[in-house]
């Protein structure tokens, strides 16, 4: 792509930029999407999330639209945004698990339900945070490599921010997702190679055209950190005190780090008795923390690329290189916590049996954490205390 002129310009919408409102308008009908692409053509992800839900309630349709106003002062969009972060974004459900609890015979088991995001994922508390902090220093375009979640939920904050999007996608992958960026006013930028690769492409062309560099690592650790904080301080205030374990799916490690960070915070306030033990779950050999921890390893080493296959499934989870992986790490041992694989067809299991048990449609990639959980207790009981097992994602 040619240079976009005026990273950090501020004023009217870039040109070729559409305005876009966020409201059920973009979410695309099941017989309106793109057919699966062939298998000459690449990877198929059938990421299974719920495509973006309204955004404009009724009483907060006017904070989006003054955030988004670029002809409007700047601080004034800061504070539309703002309160339309604080109230859509975060404060998901802590769900108790009974009928879970009765099956697996543990005492109190609690799922906290990410799903309940406008894009369908734990991504959007990131996304916003970073589209909040490009607005501050006064950005127009904010760029970002993915496969899916989280270009869908830095499209959605960016396009509440009045922000030009530019999104790196691996050119092998086919995510369903893709369209619902388009549809956002993201401007997709198919890069050859793995998400590794997309990363480096996106953020090399963020520091060349002076573009928000969104991608996890580097200056924006800390502020993704606290962004999953709030899971914490969400935890906190419902069940307040910490609890015995949380079980966490992980990729980059990334969300894992976060809360790991928002407990230690609470402890260190005196506001818990203790940190709770953290448990990570991934694909089946897919993933550096896992092996790090498994194999008793100082630091997350990196994968065999090539030893690393994608399906519709293990997607969300998987990586040659962990962006954040030793923060989970640290986390993991720091906290006396565990590592562990879960196969596709047991998170496949596990996301049918939610439904069936609780109501839930989850993303199956998103119970990895819980069925570790699950899979300690049934090896050697767990003591009758409280549990929580972060869902990333709904169906």
């Amino acid at each position: 792509m040619p240079p976009h002129d005026g990273g950090r310009a501020a004023g009217p919408v870039p040109s070729g930029r559409r305005r876009v409102a966020i409201s059920a308008n973009h979410r695309p009908a099941d017989d309106d999407r793109p057919p699966p692409a062939s298998a000459e053509e690449g990877f198929v992800l059938l990421d299974g999330v719920t495509p973006v839900a309204p955004l404009s309630p009724a009483d907060f349709s006017g904070q989006q639209l003054v955030a988004a106003d670029t002809a409007r002062d700047l601080e004034e969009r800061l504070a539309a945004f703002e309160d339309l972060l604080e109230s859509e974004v975060g404060d998901t459900t802590l769900y108790r698990a009974r009928n879970v609890e009765r099956a697996a015979g543990m005492r109190q088991l609690f799922l906290k339900f990410e799903g309940g995001n406008p894009s369908g994922t734990q991504k959007d508390r990131i996304a916003f945070a970073q589209a909040l902090d490009a607005m501050r220093r006064s950005y127009d375009t904010i760029a970002v490599a993915t496969c899916g979640n989280y270009g869908v939920a830095t499209a959605l904050a960016a396009a509440s921010a009045g922000l030009r999007c530019l999104v790196h996608i691996p050119a092998g992958y086919h995510s369903l997702r893709t369209r619902e960026m388009e549809e956002l006013g993201a401007e997709i930028v198919r890069v050859p190679g793995d998400y590794e690769n997309a990363v480096e492409v996106s953020r090399a062309q963020a520091e060349a055209e002076d573009l928000y560099d969104a991608n996890p690592g580097g200056a924006n650790t800390l502020i993704q950190l606290r962004a999953y904080g709030e899971i914490a301080y969400e935890i906190y205030d419902e069940l307040r005190d910490a609890p015995a374990a949380i079980a966490v799916p992980a990729s980059n490690g990334t969300t894992l780090a976060g809360i790991h960070h928002g407990f230690v915070s609470l402890y260190r306030r005196g506001k818990t008795s203790r940190i709770p033990r953290f448990i990570c779950g991934s694909s089946h050999g897919k993933n550096p923390i896992v092996r790090a921890w498994r194999k008793g390893l100082p630091d997350c080493s990196d994968l065999e690329p090539e030893k690393i296959h994608e399906t519709a499934v293990n997607e969300p989870l998987i990586n040659w290189h962990s962006i954040d992986g030793d923060l989970a790490l640290d986390a993991i041992r720091q906290s006396e916590g565990w590592a562990a694989d879960a196969s596709d067809r047991a998170m496949l299991q596990q996301a049918r049996e939610l439904r069936e048990k609780e109501g839930l449609q989850v993303l199956p990639a998103s119970t990895a954490g819980l069925l570790v959980l699950l899979a300690r207790h049934q090896q050697e009981p767990l003591p009758g205390d409280r549990y929580v097992a972060v869902l990333t994602g709904r169906k």
